[in-house]
């Protein structure tokens, strides 16, 4: 099946899936009673250490105060996220494996690949998402400019001649540049690495001029003066960087990215389990001192319904489908 053809499928049976998933009836008296009565395995598809596995700890710990049961994280990196999410998917659909999944997971394989080991609208369910990194255009020593208008009439002016990093083909920060390369009308030349820390590294020793970062990735680089943040990719600027604009401040509008995490279980999943997961993981989300943990480590706390969550899903694929495909951006072999 052509590629695009499967993508659209695949776009085109969430409403149906995720209305079956989200059409809960009302909790029964013994399942609320029952669950949970043993240990919740957290699946993270991404090293320990990463801005995944901290979300997933941080919130694990108060979820299991509130559970009443041991939340154990499980790193299973990998397959850009595939190996976690396939074996989420073939998980007992009983609410005791759950997996972080970002939108590479659920929105970006999809267009990326012509096959995956899973299905993101047939075999997971949403629950809840957990918080946003929005994406920051950040510049290193190398390049001159000190404004996001300065940098863009630099690249224009050397069409094909600046290189940019990411932390990926296929990644966030990846997709975020490609967005505002079509919005700018610019012509640049991706350099993918194996994640944020050594793209970082480069833009910071002058190696590469410019990249796409969320915060947490990006934090100690901004502070200390290595790289500077020019624009960030958010409806409203960040509260860690309040003098820096956003890129709707500078006309342009669509240039909106972040790595969005959210929590998934497998698609068989009661409903009343999900309802008291939802319940419990935003509860957790709302804490002072988590939320404030996690508002430090540079994510932004949402913990919004199931409904909300795949509403948001839609329109994510929607929108990121489109940029995939007109780009004929692939990451099959």
């Amino acid at each position: 099946m052509p590629r695009h053809r499967a993508a659209g499928l695949i776009a085109a049976s969430l409403p149906f899936v995720f209305s079956l998933a989200f059409s809960f009836a009302a909790p029964s008296a013994h399942a609320a009673d029952a669950y949970p009565s043993k240990p919740i395995r957290w699946i993270v598809p991404y090293p320990a250490g990463g801005g995944s596995d901290f979300l997933a700890r941080t919130i694990g710990q108060g979820l299991s105060a509130k559970l009443g049961q041991p939340v154990v994280v499980d790193n299973k990196p990998g397959g850009n996220t595939a190996i976690g999410a396939s074996e989420t998917a073939r998980a007992a659909a009983d609410g005791y494996t759950v997996l972080s999944a970002d939108n590479g997971t659920l929105v970006f394989n999809p267009a990326l690949y012509k096959t995956l080991s899973y299905n993101p609208a047939k075999d997971l369910a949403p629950v809840t998402l957990l918080g946003r990194f929005p994406m920051i255009l950040v510049v290193g020593p190398g390049t001159t400019a000190k404004s996001a208008q300065e940098f863009i009439a630099q690249v224009k002016a050397a069409p094909g001649g600046v290189n940019y990093g990411s932390a990926g083909a296929g990644s966030p920060h990846h997709l975020a540049m490609e967005l505002l390369k079509v919005e700018a009308q610019l012509t640049m030349t991706h350099a993918p690495y194996r994640g944020a820390a050594p793209a970082l590294s480069d833009v910071a020793a002058g190696q590469i001029p410019a990249m796409m970062v969320d915060y947490a990735a990006g934090a100690g680089f901004i502070k200390g003066g290595k790289v500077r943040p020019l624009a960030v990719a958010n409806a409203t600027r960040l509260p860690q960087l309040p003098d820096v604009p956003t890129f709707a401040e500078l006309g342009y509008r669509n240039v909106e990215a972040a790595a969005l995490v959210g929590m998934v279980v497998p698609a068989a999943t009661p409903p009343e389990v999900i309802a008291t997961l939802n319940k419990q993981v935003v509860a957790a989300i709302k804490e002072p001192a988590i939320h404030k943990k996690l508002v430090d480590f540079g994510v932004e706390p949402v913990g919004n319904t199931p409904a909300q969550y795949s509403d948001l899903l839609r329109s994510e694929i929607a929108r990121w489908t489109k940029l995939i495909h007109d780009l004929k951006i692939t990451l099959d072999n």
